[in-house]
């Protein structure tokens, strides 16, 4: 095909094509990585809400398990969480991190074996001022 003594091929230049495609499915996949559907984190107020201490399963609670895994401590006996991660609430490694302290935290969920299954996770802050 030409026009006026120039050649239109679309396909002269095979590099630059197959980079805009690349960079193009590079943009859709991460898209769709970020579009993936999250449980649901809001606090139901049908539901019923455990105040639990919450840390390290490992570090903290003692628990014979792989990794940093998120744990809490419930009526004296440790569940590994399931729903949301030790990483979901900081660096577990800081001075403050869950392998480093025992938080207190407001949870929703499910209690399955030695598992909890949460469909919400909180930690309650604890204030360090003193009131007179």
């Amino acid at each position: 095909m030409e026009t006026c003594g120039i050649l239109l091929n679309p396909f002269t230049n095979k590099t630059i094509y197959m980079r805009i495609t690349l960079i193009l499915l590079g943009l859709f996949i991460g898209l769709f990585a970020q579009a993936q559907e999250q449980p649901v984190k809001q606090l139901d107020k049908k539901k019923k809400t455990y105040e639990v201490l919450a840390s390290c399963g490992t570090c903290n609670f003692k628990l014979k398990a792989e990794g940093c895994p998120l744990a809490i401590k419930w009526n004296d006996k440790v569940y590994l969480v399931e729903g949301t991660s030790i990483d979901d609430h900081g660096d577990a490694h800081a001075d403050d991190g869950f392998c480093n302290a025992i938080k207190k935290a407001k949870v929703q969920g499910t209690f399955e074996g030695d598992r909890f299954k949460s469909t919400y996770f909180e930690i309650v802050k604890v204030s360090n001022s003193k009131k007179q």
